[in-house]
């Protein structure tokens, strides 16, 4: 602790024990009680009780009142426990007779203040911070606390319920720290004193027949097993899990029990244990018979969980991805009479008829599903899935069910019938289709299914009925099988080329009207999926051909003046890669004034500095560096000049991110720059052999377009992440005009001229956002369009002491202790105006 804070402590601690002060806000105690925590955490010694005896003073003074406030209540007892966190400072404060009247039996818990949840939480979390050595520990186990902590499991608040069980975990974990791993039975007598009251109320409660104290001590075996417990005490975790497996199994059974979804946590927790990585035993005989008999909704996160793990038997493996498959093999039979495709499944692992039930009623049908669904498309996700899935059959599951819910295919099976009227217009089941419709791309073996699923997306494409948000999900789905499309065209034989060829001439059909929609998101996502094809696609032949010969072009441009900004941004996005086909191609295939490369540059400066909204300016920056990225604004003198038009279009935007794509773009002309001139990028200079001809074209390039005015005003942004760039920016063009280092002397060069000017330059800096109203003409004797000035500029200016400046965070003073103790001081009104640190 600093003197200064050690001096202001004595003046907070009396503030906060006056119960004729107002009360502080909870944000600063909270802060006050991060502070001890740090203060405890370096230094477990007793001297910091010792040296300010404002602290158990604070403590005592509290005790004494007869209705503390919550809060002060509250914050005295984690203090505490903070304080009695390590074992000295614990004894100090029970010869002061302190522990005993906060955590004891004599404390708020018999008392008024307790039936305040706020004061429960406090002393659970006291409670926690305490306990880090034996004493406490045995305090604990000795005064009461551990059935306080029993009873705190099903308390009405959550947070306090929640933190009891944390708790619990944190005890248990603790008590067995000193035990050695030993040849264990399951007597009690084996475990520590603390370890074995758990363990008997855990078995008893699982006993008891009380449905809530089940679930209690179900959710507790649940974070035990999840915790480092079920990893670091290997052999306490066995015994622990033979003592309560066979009441687990009974659960399982019992239909009465309504904590299902709680045990399926459990076992999965329990199967993450290196305990029971082997594929024999009677556990992974649990977790099938937990796959059996729970719901399908229940079964479904152990199942997907299961699928997850390396060391899950194979035979348990397949069980739990058969039940995951069983709803989308129950679509795939109630699609057709007689079946027309194989179903996803030989057998299943539960009643077929307890899914055919779900998906027969309304109020589950979509539910079932959807969760179905999230697990597949996770378990897609994963690079190494070990076992297969069949994608197939997958596939076809996926498009009768969004043929089902756009009302598109007629089942004849009564089964069929039933779940097409559940499924008409679910847009949660249209959506979460898509999503694995899209991540099943590209499996092997789908291709003979192309045909088929183009025009269930098309049909949703082109449907006035779909939904924005799923007909974006169906343009994102679309675009992905368009690229497996392609690569199957260029492997392929002629009739794939002319497959290929007409599904996009289609999809160009469909794009056309959605461009034109009178919903604004529509023609977003209509943009958006634009972009995406062009990025993919702008190589391939057929796709060249097909936006050529459509009206896309057209409809895209009259987008950039949509009355909607973010239509408008999305526009610009589009014309941009669009640019990359009509205008920067090496033989650009389109001709006319109206896609020429000055019409499309002209049209999007004019966003850039007129547009009344962010998001189109920010996306104009975004593509005109994509451009200079890609070496599309032409040779070195034509990209100069680009570059300062840009520069002096953005400089002065209202719109930071805008200022920040200005900063990006100046920083790859700069290394592009480099790289032509010095031959490879951010080449240091040989002091041996001055070659100053490089170095002045490189200076004069710079200059000419009006960079270092830019850059040395952006250090000066109100806005942090600007001038964090700029400064970047700067240090590397230093790096590569000094780069040994060899600097130049601000007294040396500040009698001339230009150093004085670099002086004052220094001096502005210095004040940072201050000096926001930068002058970048010339003012005060800087000139940076002059080379020499500039050379001289990045020699004598400390840049990295500018960037170590606004690399600090923003609340490095404020949000100091001594600050905080002057501010808590002057809410309380014992502090004057002058001496406090307030923000």
């Amino acid at each position: 602790m600093t003197r200064e804070c050690a001096v202001l402590l004595p003046g907070v601690c009396a503030a906060l024990a006056d119960p004729r002060q107002p009360g502080l806000d909870d944000t600063c105690l909270e802060k006050l009680l991060d502070w001890f925590r740090s203060l405890t955490w370096f230094d477990p010694t007793v001297e910091l009780v010792q040296d300010n005896p404002c602290l158990t003073e604070l403590i005592t003074s509290v005790l004494a009142q007869a209705d503390p406030s919550p809060s002060i209540l509250s914050f005295t007892l984690q203090l505490a426990g903070i304080l009695a966190s390590s074992e000295s400072r614990f004894q100090h404060l029970q010869q002061e007779k302190l522990l005993g009247r906060l955590f004891g039996q004599e404390g708020p818990r018999g008392g008024a203040a307790w039936e305040d949840a706020s004061v429960r939480s406090a002393w659970v979390k006291g409670v926690h911070s305490m306990v880090h050595h034996q004493p406490a520990l045995h305090f604990l186990c000795s005064t009461g606390g551990m059935d306080v902590i029993f009873s705190l499991q099903g308390d009405p608040s959550l947070f306090v319920a929640s933190a009891a069980s944390q708790l619990l975990v944190h005890l248990l974990t603790f008590s067995l720290e000193s035990e050695t791993s030993k040849t264990l039975s399951t007597k009690d007598c084996d475990w520590p004193v603390c370890a074995q009251m758990i363990v008997k109320h855990i078995e008893e409660s699982l006993q008891s027949g009380s449905a809530s104290h089940i679930e209690q001590s179900l959710k507790l075996l649940s974070s035990l097993f999840g915790s480092c417990f079920g990893s670091c005490y290997a052999a306490w975790t066995e015994v622990l899990w033979l003592g309560i497996a066979k009441q687990i199994e009974s659960f399982l059974l019992e239909e009465t029990v309504q904590a299902q979804p709680v045990l399926a946590n459990l076992l999965l927790n329990v199967a993450r244990s290196p305990v029971f990585g082997g594929t024999e035993g009677s556990f992974w005989a649990l977790v099938t018979s937990a796959l059996e008999h729970l719901t399908p909704v229940q079964a479904g996160p152990l199942a997907v969980g299961l699928l997850k793990l390396c060391k899950c038997p194979q035979d348990v493996r397949i069980q739990a991805l058969t039940v995951l498959l069983q709803p989308m093999d129950c679509i795939l039979r109630a699609a057709s009479q007689p079946l027309e495709c194989a179903g996803l499944l030989d057998e299943s692992v539960s009643d077929p008829v307890t899914i055919e039930s779900l998906l027969s009623s309304k109020t589950s049908c979509a539910g079932l599903l959807c969760q179905t669904l999230a697990h597949l498309e996770k378990l897609l996700s994963l690079k190494h899935l070990r076992v297969d899935l069949p994608c197939v059959s997958l596939l076809h599951s996926l498009m009768t069910i969004l043929q089902f819910c756009n009302g598109f295919l007629s089942p004849a099976s009564p089964l069929g019938s039933t779940i097409s009227r559940n499924l008409i217009n679910c847009f949660r089941v249209q959506k979460s289709a898509l999503d694995v419709l899209a991540a099943l791309s590209g499996k092997k073996d789908c291709d003979t299914l192309l045909g088929s699923l183009f025009d269930v997306l098309l049909a949703y494409l082109q449907s006035p009925n779909t939904n924005p948000t799923v007909l974006k999900k169906a343009f994102q789905a679309t675009s992905k099988w368009l690229v497996h499309l392609q690569e199957l065209s260029s492997s392929n034989s002629q009739q794939s080329q002319q497959q290929t060829e007409k599904i996009l001439e289609d999809v160009f059909v469909v794009l056309q009207k959605r461009l034109c929609s009178p919903s604004w998101e529509v023609r977003d996502s209509s943009l958006e999926f634009l972009t995406a094809m062009v990025k993919c696609l702008r190589d391939q032949k057929e796709f060249r051909q097909c936006l050529l010969s459509s009206e896309v072009l057209r409809l895209t441009e009259n987008l950039l003046e949509d009355p909607e900004s973010y239509v408008r941004a999305s526009a610009v996005t589009a014309v941009g890669h669009l640019a990359l086909v009509t205008c920067f191609a090496p033989e650009s295939p389109v001709t006319g004034s109206q896609y020429n490369k000055e019409s499309i540059v002209a049209k999007l400066q004019e966003i850039l500095s007129t547009d009344s909204e962010g998001f189109p300016r920010r996306a104009v920056i975004s593509i005109f560096t994509k451009w200079l990225r890609e070496g599309c604004t032409g040779q070195l003198e034509d990209t100069e000049q680009f570059v300062s038009r840009v520069i002096q279009m953005v400089e002065h935007d209202l719109d930071w991110e805008v200022r920040l794509g200005g900063l990006e773009l100046v920083e790859v002309f700069c290394s592009q720059t480099i790289c032509q001139l010095a031959q490879c990028p951010y080449a240091p200079v040989s002091s041996a052999v001055p070659s100053p001809t490089p170095q002045n074209e490189l200076l004069q390039v710079f200059c000419r377009a009006k960079l270092f005015g830019f850059l040395f005003a952006s250090l000066c942004d109100c806005d942090k992440p600007v001038g964090q760039r700029a400064c970047d920016v700067l240090v590397g063009l230093r790096g590569h005009f000094y780069p040994t280092s060899t600097l130049e002397n601000p007294q040396e060069i500040e009698d001339s001229p230009a150093g004085r000017g670099i002086a004052w330059l220094q001096r502005t800096l210095r004040q940072g956002s201050l000096a926001q109203n930068f002058p970048t003409d010339g003012g005060d004797g800087v000139d940076f369009q002059d080379p020499e000035s500039m050379m001289l500029a990045l020699g004598a200016i400390d840049l990295l002491e500018l960037h170590d400046e606004l690399n600090k965070s923003s609340d490095h003073v404020e949000e100091s202790p001594q600050s905080l103790l002057q501010d808590i001081l002057a809410a309380v009104g014992t502090i004057k105006d002058n001496e406090v640190d307030c923000y």
